[in-house]
């Protein structure tokens, strides 16, 4: 399960830093630790809380925070975000200096194919970012109502072709079978959109995978309902960062800062009234990384 961990481009790695100083901070998207390790060294005198639900980052997470003898500074907590403010709550951790989130899939989850994550390589329909959760993308794809599936890739992946993709998913299932593979679904998609459309820049898969995968790990849903959670959180002076990869997250994020400002006045600040985005050399180092925005919120005290 842990014979390889792929690495992980830290994503807007020295502009995350510069907002993450104090002696408690979390970092609560682990995924390949180079954030998390990144902050532990800067604040050698800090407590680094992270979190991480994907049993293969946990347990290589252990590995490496091991092998950088900081066991004694970073806690990692196998764990979904959403649950970590009730964590700290019934363990009395409160007051960070700094919290930081990444929304991006890591690299692992894109690269280790049999993850399905990625439709570069055959693989089972899974998307699941913690392997324990019942729902899978093949259960999705295999049960949903046509109308259902076309809401899903309409919402989670703003696919302008929804509806003829879901209607060539119902009827590739009455002809064939129910979809295993990852390659099934790129061909079903390619073939729903039209010709014209097919061979541009993006692939015509690219927005139903995301959108499938958003849906199977409730991306959005945990998002919305933790923001502000995290901000109670925060010390006077603490920071609140989060990357975002796609506009939906971004929008989540954007509406939930202006939020807590508008009820929190006096001791709200949003720092980053525009986002910051990677330059141009970290584009150019990690294509990856060319969507990403980093907002961030600060409690004033």
């Amino acid at each position: 399960m842990t014979d390889k961990y792929f690495d992980h481009y830290s994503v807007l790695k020295n502009e995350c830093l510069s907002f993450m100083e104090g002696s408690l901070l979390a970092d609560l998207t682990f995924g390949g630790g180079g954030h998390t390790l990144e902050i532990a060294r800067k604040n050698p005198d800090a407590l680094v809380y992270a979190t991480d639900q994907d049993g293969e980052a946990y347990a290589n997470g252990i590995k490496k925070i091991e092998a950088n003898d900081l066991s004694g500074r970073i806690k990692l907590l196998k764990m979904n975000f959403e649950i970590f403010p009730n964590w700290c709550h019934e363990n009395n951790v409160s007051n960070f200096d700094g919290i930081l989130m990444d929304l991006g899939v890591s690299s692992h989850h894109f690269d280790k194919f049999e993850r399905g994550f990625s439709f570069k390589e055959s693989a089972p329909l899974d998307m699941r970012m913690n392997e324990e959760s019942d729902l899978t993308a093949e259960d999705v794809l295999n049960n949903e109502t046509e109308e259902d599936i076309a809401n899903i890739i309409y919402k989670y992946g703003e696919e302008r072709y929804s509806r003829k993709i879901a209607k060539s998913i119902i009827e590739y299932r009455k002809e064939n079978g129910a979809i295993k593979t990852t390659k099934e679904l790129e061909n079903i998609v390619f073939h729903a959109y039209p010709k014209h459309e097919r061979y541009k820049k993006t692939h015509p898969a690219t927005k139903t995978f995301q959108a499938i995968r958003i849906y199977v790990n409730r991306e959005l849903e945990v998002l919305e309902n933790t923001i502000a959670k995290l901000y109670e959180l925060l010390a006077p002076s603490g920071r609140l960062a989060i990357i975002s990869f796609h506009s939906l997250e971004d929008r989540i994020v954007k509406h939930s800062f202006k939020d807590i400002f508008q009820n929190n006045k006096k001791t709200a600040k949003i720092l980053t009234k525009k986002p910051i985005y990677p330059s141009v050399l970290e584009v150019e180092e990690n294509n990856r990384s060319r969507s990403a925005k980093l907002r961030v919120i600060q409690k004033i005290g």
